[in-house]
């Protein structure tokens, strides 16, 4: 696989400044930005795997911490979405203006309750080209769901039941294209062999739809 950029990068927040980690293939035509869970960061080794499963197959990608080290430490911070969304709408900004990804279109990847800040940020751009949500709780995203048109992809561990009902809660209210996936055997994590790398396949297979074939 063949890098155009691969570094730490800094962005912008209001008047913080947020760490994340840029790549960009080659030819990369579209980016991924992620949104992780509470609790996490972009050192998330899930969300790590499946921004190397797209890497590879010449999609960009970047994984940032939406809190400072010290915004971390206030519990509360964790489970502010209005605030992750905004964080991540900011991150977004500065990938467009990037001169590394100025030519790709750019989808979202949220995790857990990073789902919901991902479905509240594209409700507000229009840059968003598509969301994949794993085992999100995309129904934190409340109102912004029937705003979402984004093309959003659901998927959840089917052993996950509670995280189901209310993945088909908020499935019912997105607005747009959207499709929920079931993994069989999954758990809220995904731990089970093979359950995450169905993810990344799942996952390519909508950004490859959504943000390349549907934009030659």
């Amino acid at each position: 696989m063949e890098l155009q950029f691969e570094d730490e990068v800094i962005i912008p927040s209001g008047k913080v400044e947020l760490k994340g980690d840029l790549i960009v293939p080659v030819d990369a035509k579209a980016i991924v930005i992620f949104s992780h869970g509470s609790g996490s960061s972009r050192h998330s080794p899930r969300n790590k795997m499946v921004a190397r499963y797209l890497n590879k197959r010449h999609i960009a990608t970047l994984l940032f911490d939406l809190l400072t080290v010290e915004e971390d430490l206030n519990y509360e911070n964790r489970f502010n979405i209005p605030l992750l969304a905004e964080r991540l709408k900011d991150a977004t900004r500065w990938i467009v203006y990037n001169p590394v990804t100025l030519d790709c279109r750019i989808g979202y990847f949220g995790a857990s309750t990073g789902a919901a800040s991902a479905l509240i940020a594209a409700a507000g751009m229009k840059e968003i080209g598509a969301v994949v949500s794993r085992g999100g709780r995309p129904d934190l995203a409340g109102s912004s769901l029937q705003k979402v048109t984004s093309p959003t992809l659901l998927l959840i561990g089917s052993r996950d039941p509670e995280v189901i009902e209310l993945n088909q809660y908020a499935f019912n209210l997105l607005g747009g294209e959207k499709k929920m996936e079931i993994i069989p055997g999954a758990t809220h994590l995904f731990e089970e062999p093979g359950t995450l790398e169905k993810v990344c396949e799942l996952a390519y297979g909508w950004f490859d739809a959504w943000l390349i074939q549907s934009n030659p």
